[in-house]
Formats: C-alpha cells, structure tokens, sequence
C-alpha cells in the first residue's frame, strides 16, 4: 500500500526553482484546449455506448463567450436509461474485490497526472479560474482518489471478523444470552447500489472526482450529472468521464449525462432504484430533494454539503497583516464563488480603521481581467444571475449601510462578466449578512466584546468554515470550544475560510450546511457508502 501524499503541484515547481516551466506547461495545455478540444459535439454516455439527445445545451466559456461544445440536453428517459444501466452493472462491480476496485483508481490517478494541465486548462476556460486554482483543484481530485484507495485499502475493506464463544450449557429453547454452539461472525460493510451524484460549477473537477469515488470505489454504481443549466461544467464532466473509461472502469459503473435539474437530477431523486444522492450546492436545492424522497416514502442515502455564510473574526491581539490577507483570500479567490468563502469578517472596534484602509489597499492590487493570464487573480462571474445577486447586494449595502470600496461592473473588453471586489459596512440584521450570496461580496461589521464576536459569527443558518485571528490564548480557546462551523482555521495567512487540503483538513458541514456530520478527505467518508452487515455463522 502506498503511503499518502499530497501533490502540490505548484508548490513543488517553485520550490524547485522551476515556476516558468510551470507557466509554460499550463499555457501550452491552453494552446492545445484552443485548437483540439472546444467546439464539439458531445454525447452523453449510458452503459459505455454514446447517447443523443433531441436537444443540445450551448455551453460558451465565462471568460469571453468562446464556444466550448455542444452537450446533450438529457431528459427523464435518458436518466431512467442510465438508472437501469446502472442498475445492471451493480452486481458484477460490487462483487470485485476492494483491491481491484483500488487498483483502478490507482490507474486513474496516473491518467489525471498526465493529463493534469490539458485538464486545469479545460477547467479555467469553463469556469473562469486562475491557473493556480486549477491546477490546484486537479491535485485535490488526485489527492481525493490516492487517500480514499489508501482509507479502503487500511480498513481492508471495511471487513472485521470476530467470534462468539460457545458453551457446553443446552437449554430447551432459545433466548436473549441463551448457551449456544460457537458463532463465527463477520462485520461487513457492503455498498448500497446505484448512487446519483450532482456536481455543482465550482469545483467540476475536485468535488466530481471526490464524490464520485467515493461512492464508486466502495462498490456502488453511479449516474453523474455535471452542473448543465445557467453554471455549466460539462466538459470537465466528459473529461472526468473518458479518464475513468481509460482507469478501467466497466460499462454502467459511472455513466454520465447531462441535462437540467428539473429533469435529469429530479428524475434521481424521485427513482426507487436510486439508492442515493450525493450532492454539492445550494441549501434550498438540497433540503427541496431530501423532502421530496421522504415525501414519496422512498429511503435514500444523502451525503449533501449546502453551502455557508462563512465568518472570520479579526481580534484587537491579531496580526493585522496577516488578517487582510487570509480574509481578502477567501473572500475574493474565485470571485467568492466557493462555498467556503469568506462573506463576513467581524473586526474589534478598535482596529477598524486600520483593518479596512489595509483591506482596501488589497484589494485595489488585484489585477481583474482573463484568467488565463498569469497576473490576473480574479476573472469573471460565471453566469447573468450571478451579476443580479451581485448588483443587488451592492444597492442594498448602499440602502442599509455603506460601501467601502468597490460595487462596480468592470469593463475588461471582454465578452464576460467582470466585477470589482466589494467591501461592505452594515449591520448584523442585513440580508446581507445571512443570505449565502456566491459573488465578491464581503460584509463587515464590528465588535466590542469576543463574546458578542462569537455570538454574531453563529448568527446563521450555516456551518461550513470559519476564522480567526488572534494571538490571545483564551480568545483562540473560546473560540474553538463555541464556534458552530465543520472547518475552523485560526491565523492562518493564506486564507481565512478556504482551501481545506486532503488528508489534513476534513471538509465538513454543521448546521444548514450538511446533513451527515461526516466529512470530505476523511477517514469518515466512505463509510457513508456503505450499511453493516452482521454476519453470524455456526458450523
């Protein structure tokens, strides 16, 4: 078994002196993306063979409108055909040993390091991100299969043996801690059958890859369903797919089609032969299909995380500098579209002032533009209804409270949607400040006491992340012991509320933000897939 390790890609070739080799590698990929692999026609995938649909999804990159293909518009039937062919496959895919299910994703991992820059280059023209990002997101769904196979293969399975002693004793009839014979039992954890997995735009190759293998390397099957209205990411979603063919996973184990919610993810949720969703995005999206199953009376495995409206808080014992860069990081990485992104900061009264002119200086240095570009740290929103939320949340703060910098449409010449990062003063009771937005909005407010700090933090229906900066013992304390988030980050530079790293940080939701209580990158994820089996056997 092989020891885990992160990848760090980026990481490594800088501290090998060799980030032009990086720079070089990621625009090159680019240049191939450009010429060999946009523009096409793209089927979905049922049970190996190519499907057609009667309708296509247009997906155009966010970046500048460049045609990325043209995808399947999949309806209740394509979905009900990838069930069944799902369903078909479950018994010869469940029956593999643990080992051979491993060694596939063993295999896949080595076709994502191959292709690990065609696939962040794919990844960055269809959802706006930065080289970095991308490249870094493709490591994460490395780092997802490499830790799960070496969890799976730890745990041998999931299998443990043990025994029941027997006794000379005999009784007439049988009853509770009756003598018996000797039983030898085994504790299986067997897998559930066929899973829906719901990707969302953000994260189309990391969040795809991780709850994909989660479900499928425990010996369920999958439908998959890439983010295909308004958000898309379905080219990363048929990349994903030909990589896992090529792994050598059979035909039916991971199908994928595309197509709206409405249809398609509905079509999973409502199905009795779904034994599961696995699913990443919105709380109204997630509670809405958790309550339709139980009103249908169907019992399904949800492994959901919804989302946040994630705090930091920023200490009068805090080192300023390094508070401005972790929270201008999470809140303004992306655009703020990432669930864990920083939305609120709550700083101490009397640091204020310097807190915010440092703030601002920061966040006039990001360069906004195509994020192709080596310089360029934010790019665009990635659809029209992120800008509404976006537009809307600056005329509110200029309502109820005030805009501190920012607020603006930027014009960059391109064929996208291009904001300024906002920094926004208002009061607790905002809509703002509850309201899980996805845009580069981050609202500040301040605070006299820690204790009125803490009690403004968990003022919200979620609990994804948090941070705090702080060098003062007993506040660092409190703040551990009472905060009400999954992933808690305290003085870290790099970034207040993002950025959890497989193996080291689980990602986990309370609250609002998650159902299971069981994390991403855990030792606690995959048994999520699976439900004990007792097995007792007298010879």
């Amino acid at each position: 078994m092989a020891g885990f390790e992160n990848e760090f890609t980026y990481r490594h070739f800088v501290e090998e002196g060799k980030e032009a080799e990086f720079d070089k590698n990621f625009e090159d990929a680019v240049n191939y993306v450009k010429q060999n692999v946009l523009g096409k026609r793209i089927p979905m995938y049922i049970a190996g063979k190519e499907v057609f649909a009667n309708e296509e999804i247009v997906e155009n990159s966010p970046i500048d409108g460049t045609l990325i293909g043209r995808f399947q518009k999949g309806t209740r039937q394509h979905a009900d055909q990838a069930i069944e062919a799902a369903k078909a496959a479950f018994e010869s895919w469940s029956s593999l040993s643990y080992k051979e299910r491993v060694k596939i994703f063993r295999n896949a991992v080595e076709l994502f390091r191959k292709e690990k820059f065609v696939l962040a280059a794919i990844l960055s023209i269809e959802n706006g991100k930065s080289r970095y990002e991308s490249v870094g997101e493709v490591d994460e769904a490395i780092d997802f299969m490499n830790y799960y196979a070496d969890e799976y293969e730890k745990n041998k399975g999931y299998y443990r043996k043990t025994k029941l002693t027997g006794s000379t004793a005999k009784v007439s009839a049988g009853f509770q801690g009756a003598p018996g014979e000797e039983e030898k039992i085994t504790i299986a954890m067997k897998p559930y059958g066929v899973f829906g997995v719901l990707a969302p735009f953000n994260f189309p190759v990391s969040i795809s890859v991780g709850m994909s293998v989660g479900a499928l390397i425990t010996g369920n099957t999958v439908v998959f369903k890439p983010s295909s209205t308004d958000n898309m990411s379905m080219m990363t979603g048929y990349k994903i797919y030909e990589l896992f063919k090529s792994a050598g996973l059979p035909d039916g184990v991971f199908n994928y089609v595309t197509g709206p919610g409405s249809e398609v993810g509905d079509e999973l949720v409502i199905s009795k032969d779904v034994s599961g969703i696995v699913f990443t995005g919105s709380r109204a999206t997630g509670t809405s299909m958790i309550k339709k199953a139980v009103d249908l009376g169907l019992q399904k495995v949800f492994v959901v995380e919804m989302g946040g409206k994630n705090p930091t808080i920023v200490s009068k014992y805090a080192n300023i500098d390094d508070a401005v860069t972790g929270v201008a990081s999470a809140a303004f990485g992306f655009d703020g579209q990432k669930c864990s992104a920083c939305s609120r900061v709550y700083v101490h009264e009397s640091i204020k002032e310097e807190f915010v002119s440092k703030m601002i200086e920061k966040m006039r240095s990001f360069v906004i533009g195509d994020p192709l570009k080596k310089e360029v740290y934010m790019g665009p929103l990635i659809s029209k209804s992120a800008l509404q939320k976006y537009t809307a949340a600056v005329e509110e703060a200029k309502r109820t409270g005030k805009v501190l910098y920012g607020g603006n449409v930027v014009n960059t010449g391109l064929n996208g949607i291009y904001v300024e990062p906002t920094l926004v003063e208002v009061s607790q009771d905002s809509r703002i400040m509850h309201e899980e937005l996805f845009v580069p909005v981050l609202a500040l407010d301040t605070y006299k006491t820690f204790e009125e700090a803490l009690k403004k933090a968990n003022d919200t229906e979620y609990g994804l992340t948090a941070g705090l900066y702080s060098k003062k013992r007993s506040e660092i304390r409190q703040f551990l012991d009472k905060i009400q988030a999954g992933v808690v980050y305290v003085n870290r530079p790099t970034s207040a509320t993002t950025g959890a790293i497989v193996g080291a940080h689980t990602f986990v939701g309370w609250k609002g933000s998650g159902v299971t209580g069981k994390g991403t990158g855990s030792k606690h994820y995959l048994t999520q897939f699976l439900r004990e089996q007792s097995q007792a056997v007298v010879k």
